[in-house]
């Protein structure tokens, strides 16, 4: 028991005293071969050692000079750089015996209670620029995620930081209310279909009572009528043909569009149940600029008020008995009546 704090103190084993002089003071992982020792008798792995002295010599100039990270000695090197170090033979040595201690601890042949080597190799994703090193911060500033070399000496030294778990739980929240907007925006596309194929059917009906109308008007004036009864019966059937044929091509583009919408709802709701946070943030950003695009959707038509009207084309038979030869619909002045409009 520590006298002065009353805690309980537990003795370090040999093999955890061990572990701690085997790490490297700039990853904090145990040392990776080769690993290269310093005037000052301190060492480093020669990866780390190559990472330091890049970082202080970005144009690669022959030659150069950094400091131990332990003591600040500052080490000179000649134009070899770091591989001009001398190795640690030693140290690695001792790192292989080591290595076979833990194997045969965790086969059963050693102390239960000494801990089992670091596991490096983990299947979280790898950073692109330091190979061995874990993603484990996001870059604000850039904001892609990185690991911690890149944050004190890489591209993102600079930048401003912040722990994977919160971004995480940020773009998370994020995501999910724009999966919101999107059911939002499908509910709105259905009820814009629905009101189409309402006005399809009043077309179809009003277009069925101006049949009847015109075809009671021209039995009236039968032996003068009949031909241009077919004739106005024709334009008729044309315009009703033409404005449903309009509705239901708004109608397939607001289908595809539900589609559309739907297949990114998927994907993000698969992306959602990811349980790696890296991989997650890896893709959320695109994701969550798709899911407002397309919760905004695009400007699709929509037919203006009266579309579905038909009465321009009624036929009113008094006095006109003269003019039979001559009679129209008079569509010079209601030829773009009810016409197609635009969101």
């Amino acid at each position: 028991m520590d006298i002065q704090t009353g805690q309980v103190v537990h003795p370090v084993s040999a093999m955890e005293s061990l572990e701690k002089q085997l790490s490297c003071p700039i990853c904090l992982e145990m040392f990776t071969k080769p690993v290269v020792i310093l005037p000052c008798q301190h060492n480093l792995c020669r990866g780390c050692a190559n990472d330091l002295y890049e970082s202080k010599n970005p144009y690669h100039y022959t030659g150069g000079t950094f400091r131990c990270p332990t003591c600040r000695f500052e080490v000179m090197l000649d134009r070899h750089g770091v591989y001009g170090l001398q190795r640690n033979l030693l140290v690695e040595n001792i790192i292989d015996i080591y290595k076979q201690q833990q194997e045969k601890q965790e086969g059963g042949g050693g102390d239960s209670l000494d801990p089992p080597l670091k596991d490096k190799d983990t299947n979280e994703p790898k950073c692109k620029d330091h190979e061995d090193e874990r993603i484990n911060i996001y870059c604000v500033t850039c904001q892609v995620p990185t690991c911690s070399m890149c944050k004190v000496f890489g591209q993102h030294k600079d930048c401003e930081v912040s722990p994977l778990e919160a971004i995480y739980q940020s773009q998370k929240s994020e995501l999910r209310n724009a999966v919101e907007m999107l059911a939002t925006g499908n509910s709105c596309i259905q009820a814009v279909m629905a009101q189409m194929e309402d006005t399809c059917k009043v077309i179809k009906e009003n277009g069925d009572l101006q049949k009847r109308r015109l075809g009671e008007s021209f039995d009236l004036l039968y032996a003068i009528l009949e031909e241009r009864k077919g004739h106005l019966l024709e334009q008729i059937s044309r315009q009703e043909e033409e404005k449903v044929a309009a509705l239901r091509l708004m109608s397939e583009r607001y289908k595809e569009q539900l589609l559309a919408s739907n297949q990114l709802k998927e994907k993000v709701s698969q992306s959602m149940e990811k349980t790696g946070m890296a991989e997650f943030l890896i893709s959320a950003k695109e994701l969550i600029d798709q899911a407002k695009e397309t919760a905004r959707g695009p400007q699709l038509q929509r037919p203006e008020p009266g579309f579905e009207s038909m009465d321009h084309l009624m036929v009113d038979t008094e006095d006109v008995e003269a003019l039979l030869a001559q009679i129209d619909f008079g569509q010079d002045g209601n030829e773009e009546e009810g016409g197609v409009g635009r969101e």
